[in-house]
């Protein structure tokens, strides 16, 4: 029998640029999900799996059914999947949970499994700097403002969302851009924050972010390794534990 392995994935974005493009990616997602169902120990999805995602009382969002209904297939057949939530799906509530299954965090883990120690965040606010961010996430989370929110008539919340998610992305890409394909990684946030922690924490194996979308497997020191597992918007990486060995690949379906 093949060993057991536990995967990681992060940032699918679901619901952008569009309906049609967003559709093949879901497929996309769905035959990696079917791929790895018959040695998953495991699966761990790191958050922005939807563009945007708010639950109403009595409604979600419309459309993601294939997805959907493969993890929730996946996990009636006993195999864990975990979510972590991210800055694009942070009023993820009790829906995701109840209806298929998914085991939903909210804050960083540390997970002890295959002989190794893992930190999983989803990565957004962590580290310095995005002080506007951070101030904007505690906005996002102040129960009130969620209250408030939910007596939007879904269709108006919806749209609002997916309009103002579409800007922040297309921003962040602006941003990337102006900066340059590649900047050093000593810049970047995830890894002075995992640097950080390595020297508080120094049993932990590996540290393991979405966020960012670039795929980086980077060693911090002699016990701890960094990894950023990339997106499925173009780079459609995902992580694998096997053994107690990690690699990144590449999911060409």
């Amino acid at each position: 029998m093949e060993q057991k392995k536990i995967y990681f994935a992060s940032d699918f974005h679901l619901g952008i640029p569009d309906h049609d493009s967003s559709l093949v990616r879901e497929k996309k997602l769905v035959r990696w999900l079917e791929s790895i169902k018959p040695n998953a120990q495991a699966i761990y999805l790191m958050g922005d799996i939807f563009d945007f995602w708010f639950e109403y009382k009595q409604v979600v969002p419309k459309g993601y059914i294939r997805i959907l209904g493969k993890i929730a297939e996946i996990t009636d057949s006993g195999i864990p999947v975990h979510i972590f939530r991210g800055n694009h799906d942070v009023w993820a509530f009790g829906y995701l949970k109840k209806e298929i299954g998914l085991q939903i965090h909210r804050k960083p883990e540390i997970v002890e499994t295959q002989g190794k120690k893992l930190f999983l965040a989803h990565g957004d606010g962590l580290g310095p700097g995005d002080t506007g961010y951070k101030i904007m996430k505690k906005v996002f989370e102040f129960k009130p403002n969620q209250f408030l929110f939910k007596w939007l008539h879904p269709d108006i919340g919806t749209a609002m969302g997916l309009y103002f998610s579409h800007r922040s992305r297309l921003a962040n890409i602006a941003k990337e851009k102006k900066a340059g394909k590649n900047p050093p990684l000593e810049k970047e946030m995830l890894y002075n924050y995992a640097l950080k922690k390595s020297s508080e924490l120094k049993d932990i194996d590996y540290f393991i972010f979405g966020h960012r979308h670039t795929p980086v497997v980077h060693k911090l020191n002699n016990k701890s390794t960094l990894v950023i597992l990339g997106d499925w918007i173009t780079h459609f990486t995902y992580g694998e534990l096997a053994g107690g060995n990690f690699e990144l690949k590449i999911f060409n379906g």
